[in-house]
């Protein structure tokens, strides 16, 4: 009979920096947002929104590969288990994902992806064609089904685990950003009407 730990070794320590790595980038990015959104740290700093907002975005960015080469790091410590051990399913997922997270970058461009509504660049109008009539947080998902698609690919148990750690965390983060955003573009929207209104008087 297979026990756990004969699919995952839970005393590897790149399965440890790698869950880190996940959990530190949505974290990091929703703290320094907040706080550019508070008191205009990067804005103060760079000399312009557009400026905090591209260093953001380059941060971002270059996380998100460390976060990944890390997460292979770690695959390639634990032991492989044929049942998971998928490689079309696991390419077929990858690219769908791929699709959802580079399509989404194209429709938004760069400070829409990288939280520039925290910056004060607000976009004129919400995004409504693919991927966003597919699911209102396709980077997120996209990413999520990146991960779960390399899982399969190199039949890993393990990933399996980390991408359920990225789905609760993107789903926490979800939470916490969504109600954050919107509010965003009320106060816009109320700012927008009390100067029409100001201007009918």
């Amino acid at each position: 009979m297979t026990s756990l730990s004969d699919i995952v070794d839970l005393s590897a320590p790149s399965l440890a920096v790698s869950a880190a790595t996940i959990a530190f980038n949505p974290i990091f990015w929703n703290i320094i947002a907040r706080a550019e959104y508070n008191s205009h740290i990067l804005t103060r700093i760079f000399g312009g929104p557009y400026r905090g907002c591209y260093f953001l975005a380059f941060t971002i960015f270059t996380l998100g590969i460390f976060r990944d080469h890390v997460y292979q790091l770690a695959l390639a410590d634990q032991p492989f288990y044929a049942p998971v051990h998928q490689p079309i399913i696991g390419g077929i997922l990858f690219a769908s994902g791929s699709v959802l997270v580079l399509s989404s970058m194209w429709a938004l461009g760069v400070t829409g992806t990288y939280l520039g509504d925290y910056f004060g660049i607000l976009m004129d109008a919400p995004v409504t064609g693919f991927p966003f009539n597919v699911t209102g947080s396709p980077m997120y998902w996209g990413s999520t089904l990146n991960f779960l698609g390399v899982a399969l690919y190199h039949g890993k148990v393990a990933g399996i685990l980390l991408t359920a750690f990225v789905f609760v965390l993107y789903w926490f983060a979800l939470k916490w950003e969504d109600p954050f955003t919107a509010e965003i573009y009320a106060k816009r929207e109320r700012e927008r009407a009390k100067k029409q209104g100001g201007k009918k008087l």
